[in-house]
């Protein structure tokens, strides 16, 4: 599997990226230089996670014919004063779920694409051209 996106930045931090025929946009807020005009790119990150982790388990669920309602989840990034990182996420379900569905939703929340991603560094490679 390989994915790929384009991105062309003409001035100052606000950023025009292309996903396949998808257009998005990442700035960053006033206060950081930037004109606030899309998300910034930890946002983005925070965003990729909370998608990918979203749509994992309303796949597994519905192919266990669960019903998990509507699903909602909230992302946060922190760094610490010695530069330690994190992110926090909570996700609910509209529906009530039994215990053993829980363990179940648990176990699979960690082995997301995203999160696994996340949590084994992936080794990036730059050149420049």
């Amino acid at each position: 599997m390989a994915t790929s996106i384009h991105l062309v930045s003409k001035a100052g931090v606000f950023q025009e990226i292309e996903a396949r025929q998808h257009r998005l946009t990442a700035d960053e807020p006033e206060h950081n230089h930037g004109t606030d005009k899309g998300p910034a790119p930890y946002e983005l990150l925070l965003a990729s996670l909370a998608a990918c982790s979203s749509a994992t388990l309303r796949m597994y669920a519905d192919r266990k014919g669960w019903d998990l309602g509507t699903i909602t989840a909230d992302l946060k990034f922190k760094r610490d004063p010695d530069g330690n990182e994190t992110i926090d996420r909570v996700i609910s379900f509209s529906e009530k779920l039994a215990e053993e569905q829980m363990e179940r939703i648990r176990d699979i929340i960690e082995k997301t694409p995203v999160t696994k991603t996340l949590k084994r560094g992936t080794p990036i490679s730059t050149r420049f051209e």
